[in-house]
C-alpha cells in the first residue's frame, strides 16, 4: 500500500519537477493496483488494467515496477533506505535498535495518516487488516513479503557491518539484521490482531507501539555487546571477550547448580539409609549409638551442601560484577565516542571558518 517515502532526512523542498513526477506517477500507479487487488483479488486484475486506468502505457508501469507482484508490495525501496540511514556510517542513533524504533515509528506514524484519509482512524485499520488477510490468502504476494524481508535484512546486515567496521558476512552482523527486521512482524500481529469492542483504533496503534518496543528491548539485550563495535569505539577483540566472560560466568553457575542437585539427591538417599539404620541399631543394641552416627553423617553433609550452594551465589554475583563492569565500560565507549565526534565537528566547523576567511583566487 502506498504513501509518502518515509526516508528521513528526505527533502521535498529540493525536489526538482521531473522527480516530483516520477514521485507521483508511482504512488498512483501503486495505488490504484492496491485498489483492485482489495476489490477483485490478485488474479482479478492485471497490469494492464493498471495502466489503463492511470492512462499510461504497460512499459511505463513495468519501468517502475519490475513484477505484479511489486506493484502491490511497493515498500521495500523507501523501507531499505530508512534502514540504510537508520543503521550505517552516517546514522547519529545511539544503538541499532534506537535506529529501527525510529524507523518504525515513523512508518506507523504515516500509515496511520494515510489509511486515515480513506474514512477515519477505524476505516483505516480496517482496511489495513484486509490488505494483510488478501495477501496471506495470495501464495505469491506471501512468497514476494518473504523474499523483501530477506533483502531488508541483508541491507540491515550490510548497513551494520559498515558502520562497525566488519564484514557483512559476519555471524554477529548477520543475526543482528535478521532480528531487526523480525520487528515489522511484530508490528503488523499487533496492528492485526482483533481487539475488544470498546477498543478504538488508538488504542491498537498503541499496542502496537508497546509491543514493539518491548520486542526491541529483548533484541537490545542481546546486542550490546556488538553494540560497542556499532558505535565505533569497540573491536572484535573487546565483544570476544565479553562474549568468554560471560560464557566462563555461565558455565561456572551450571557447574555449582549440577554439584548443589547432586549433593542434595545424595543426602536424601543417606538420610533415607540412616533411618533404617536407626531403627536396626536401637532394636539389636537398644543404644542410640548408630543414630548418633548417622547424624553426624547428616550434618556433614548439609555443611557440604552449604558450602556448594555458596559457592553457587558466589558465582552469580561474580557473574553480575562482570555484566555491572561490561555495560560500565560501554558507557564509557559511548560517551568517548560522542566526545571524539563532538572535537571532529569542532575542527571541521573551524575549518571551514578559517577556509571562508582565507582569499580565493
Amino acid at each position: 500500500m502506498a504513501d509518502d517515502p518515509a526516508v528521513p532526512g528526505d527533502d521535498r523542498l529540493a525536489e526538482g519537477l521531473r522527480e516530483r513526477k516520477k514521485r507521483l506517477t508511482r504512488q498512483l500507479l501503486s495505488d490504484t493496483a492496491t485498489m483492485m487487488f482489495l476489490e477483485r483479488g490478485f488474479d482479478g486484475f492485471k497490469v494492464t488494467d493498471v495502466a489503463d486506468a492511470c492512462g499510461v502505457s504497460e512499459k511505463t508501469v513495468y519501468n517502475y515496477f519490475p513484477t505484479k507482484e511489486s506493484l502491490v508490495l511497493d515498500r521495500e525501496e523507501d523501507l531499505a533506505a530508512g534502514i540504510r540511514h537508520a543503521l550505517g556510517p552516517d546514522s547519529g542513533h545511539r544503538s541499532p535498535v534506537d535506529g529501527i524504533l525510529e524507523v518504525l515509528a515513523s512508518e506507523r506514524r504515516q500509515m496511520r495518516e494515510g489509511l486515515a484519509d480513506l474514512g477515519g482512524d477505524d476505516v483505516g485499520l480496517t482496511m489495513f487488516r484486509r490488505f494483510m488477510t488478501a495477501i496471506d490468502e495470495t501464495p505469491s504476494l506471501r512468497a514476494a513479503l518473504g523474499d523483501t524481508a530477506e533483502r531488508l535484512a541483508t541491507v540491515a546486515a550490510t548497513s551494520l557491518a559498515e558502520r562497525a567496521g566488519v564484514s557483512p558476512e559476519d555471524p554477529e552482523p548477520t543475526i543482528a539484521g535478521r532480528a531487526l527486521i523480525g520487528l515489522w512482524d511484530v508490528q503488523r500481529c499487533a496492528l492485526r490482531r482483533d481487539v475488544e469492542s470498546d477498543q478504538s483504533a488508538a488504542d491498537v496503534y498503541a499496542r502496537a507501539e508497546d509491543e514493539v518496543r518491548r520486542a526491541a528491548r529483548l533484541i537490545d539485550t542481546g546486542l550490546w555487546s556488538f553494540s560497542v563495535m556499532v558505535a565505533g569505539s569497540g573491536t572484535r577483540d573487546q565483544m570476544r571477550a565479553a562474549s568468554e566472560a560471560a560464557q566462563s560466568a555461565g558455565r561456572q553457575v551450571a557447574t555449582a547448580l549440577r554439584q548443589a542437585r547432586k549433593l542434595w539427591a545424595e543426602m536424601q538417599s543417606h538420610e533415607a539409609g540412616s533411618d533404617g539404620d536407626d531403627e536396626s541399631a536401637t532394636s539389636d543394641h537398644g543404644t542410640a549409638g548408630g543414630g548418633a552416627a548417622a547424624r553426624e553423617q547428616r550434618q556433614h553433609l548439609r555443611e557440604m551442601q552449604r558450602e556448594h550452594v555458596q559457592r553457587w551465589r558466589e558465582s552469580q554475583r561474580e557473574q553480575a560484577q562482570m555484566w555491572r563492569e561490561a555495560a560500565q565500560a560501554f558507557k564509557q565507549e559511548q560517551r568517548e565516542s560522542v566526545r571524539r565526534m563532538k572535537e571532529e565537528l569542532k575542527a571541521s566547523h573551524r575549518a571551514h571558518q578559517d577556509d571562508m576567511r582565507r582569499p580565493h583566487d
